[in-house]
């Protein structure tokens, strides 16, 4: 079975759903959720369809990660949401797509087996192509078929802005899953998905106070990388979040740490154009459920300029602090800290394949070479991925040169970065 990935899909999202029913309610305020977080979603807005459906749509359904089927009491009576139906269960068979089923107030049960009003509206379109016996026979199938499939029911969830947030925030956790089991396939993330699991067991504890963890480690040893790595996996479950990345390096420029609070406070409150009274705004997020990422903090001025205290968050709320400096975590009394160690022999040598070689495995010839290698980079992901680029597509010559300059002098590129890490 291919493998789709948000990565070549022009939409996030396709809709499909009968305009009669719910154009004008659920399908535009589940649209204006979607676009309010950014996932591209295509959505039909003509309101005059012929009898096929257009090669513009069945494009439109190719070129998208996930279809949102809504079916509603008149879906079934139109041949055009049927023949979509049809089209997104051959790209979830074909190329692996996401369908995720909203029941819009009808019965699951009534979808699957074509009875109660969702029934009768199949009924009358059956009566108008009683010939067309093979045409029928698909839609039953594609109905059974998607209706059997794990979705949202209006009728166990209300209100209705609970509905759409539950799906949006659904959506979101199945493009993020996407996201990352592409980085991890592609070796990007070498050794990096247990330690996420990790920080998620301790950020998952129960906490009467906000519950912040710091990452600590020396330069170059992936704190950045895992820090990211866990946001993406699960920002989607706070109602806002927010990554600061490079807040060594931001502070320092004119105007930076007060550039970076309003940052923090747009993207919490998905407002760009954020008041600058910052009482309010803190006001408004001690009502929400947030994540915040604070990367590369040097010294506890920073996180007071930025934030001033927790105090004004929810309980339910989770700070990451990633810095080299373990009296910062200490000076802001984080809850835990998590230690990062050098990548373990068995992962640092991939990851040094991974950019000496450009693939799983070293050249025949190379393999002592690299063994070699090992010893300079301590198992810091940075340096072994400069020394990495630094040897790649070399001769065994300049690999021999460069081990034995390696024992003396260091590569400028790993004598910075082996500095950074253990200064």
């Amino acid at each position: 079975m291919a493998s789709s990935s948000r990565n070549n899909k022009k939409y996030d999202v396709f809709v499909s759903f009968r305009g009669e029913d719910t154009r004008d309610n659920f399908t535009s305020h589940l649209y204006s959720a979607l676009c309010r977080q950014n996932i591209q979603t295509f959505i039909d807005d003509q309101l005059n369809r012929g009898d096929e459906i257009s090669e513009s749509l069945v494009t439109a359904i190719e070129a998208s990660a996930i279809s949102v089927i809504v079916f509603s009491e008149g879906y079934a009576s139109s041949r055009w949401c049927l023949d979509e139906l049809v089209k997104i269960l051959e790209c979830k068979k074909e190329y692996a797509q996401i369908v995720i089923p909203v029941f819009y107030r009808v019965d699951p049960s009534d979808v699957r087996n074509q009875t109660g009003s969702f029934g009768d509206s199949f009924s009358k379109l059956e009566e108008r192509l009683k010939e067309n016996t093979e045409k029928l026979r698909s839609w039953r199938k594609a109905l059974k078929e998607a209706a059997s499939l794990s979705g949202f029911h209006s009728l166990n969830i209300r209100p209705e802005p609970e509905l759409i947030n539950e799906v949006v925030n659904h959506i979101l956790k199945r493009l993020l899953d996407q996201v990352f089991r592409r980085n991890d396939n592609k070796n990007q993330l070498v050794g990096v998905e247990s330690r996420v699991e990790e920080i998620e067991s301790l950020l998952g504890v129960q906490s009467k106070d906000v519950y912040a963890l710091g990452i600590w480690g020396i330069g170059g040893i992936g704190k950045t990388t895992i820090a990211r790595a866990t946001f993406d996996k699960i920002s989607s479950d706070f109602e806002g979040s927010c990554f600061l990345e490079n807040v060594r390096e931001e502070s320092q420029k004119p105007g930076g740490l007060a550039c970076l609070r309003q940052k923090l406070l747009s993207n919490l409150l998905k407002d760009k154009n954020v008041s600058l009274d910052i009482g309010l705004n803190f006001r408004r997020l001690s009502r929400m459920k947030v994540l915040i990422v604070f990367d590369d903090v040097t010294c506890f001025s920073q996180l007071e300029s930025i934030i001033g205290s927790l105090d004004w968050l929810t309980p339910v709320s989770r700070i990451i602090i990633t810095t080299r400096n373990k009296q910062v975590l200490r000076n802001w009394g984080v809850s835990k800290i998590y230690e990062m160690e050098a990548l373990e022999y068995r992962h640092a040598l991939e990851l040094f394949i991974r950019h000496a070689f450009k693939q799983n495995h070293p050249y025949v010839g190379y393999e002592k070479f690299s063994s070699k290698v090992m010893k300079y980079a301590h198992g810091v992901p940075l340096a072994l991925k400069v020394l990495g680029c630094f040897l790649y597509e070399r001769e065994k010559e300049v690999w021999e040169a460069a081990i034995n300059k390696l024992q003396r002098i260091l590569h400028p590129s790993i004598l910075e970065v082996l500095k950074i890490s253990y200064d």
